[in-house]
């Protein structure tokens, strides 16, 4: 299910980052990332889309990926498709039919190499910048371990030498 290796550049089709937020931000997903997890990776496959990155927590997601060959008119269905999953998942396992789980969503194409690889950088590291591990390589929803494990050493230390803290990405404080 996990993709193959690292792109080390934009796509001509289109690359986006994605960031969507449960509703107040609320941590429904909390002990249940796995569903959100296996959900982002299993219907971008599905729908064509190549994961580069992707960071998922109790109350938000973000992922970076190039969308599928003919443009991003996939990327809607895609987030729908997800957002109605794993809101029937968590609901019924809470008993709650019908709640709202999620917000919204916010999708950016990326439309240069700096910004690239800044934003592989803030969604491969986003669990060490919320405080939840020490190294990104260990916090299990995350792409940090396929990352490091997949792509050459030097890109790696590339990507991990961009700073974020000028990236501009909705992100929400982690109700993990």
């Amino acid at each position: 299910m996990w993709p193959h290796a690292p792109r080390h550049e934009l796509s001509a089709d289109g690359t986006f980052i994605v960031t969507a937020a449960t509703l107040g931000r609320r941590p429904v997903f909390r002990g249940r990332e796995q569903v959100l997890h296996d959900g982002v990776l299993t219907l971008a496959a599905e729908m064509g889309w190549r994961l580069q990155a992707w960071a998922v927590f109790s109350n938000h997601y973000h992922f970076v990926a190039d969308c599928p060959l003919g443009g991003a008119a996939t990327l809607r269905p895609l987030l729908r498709r997800l957002h109605a999953g794993s809101a029937t998942v968590v609901n019924r396992a809470d008993r709650t039919p019908g709640r709202q789980v999620w917000a919204n969503y916010w999708d950016t194409a990326i439309t240069n190499q700096g910004s690239y690889l800044a934003r592989l950088a803030y969604v491969h590291l986003n669990a060490v910048e919320h405080g939840l591990v020490t190294r990104a390589a260990l916090y299990p929803w995350c792409s940090a371990t396929w990352f490091e494990s997949t792509a050459s050493s030097p890109f790696v230390q590339t990507v991990y030498s961009f700073k974020t803290d000028h990236v501009h990405v909705r992100d929400v404080e982690c109700g993990a």
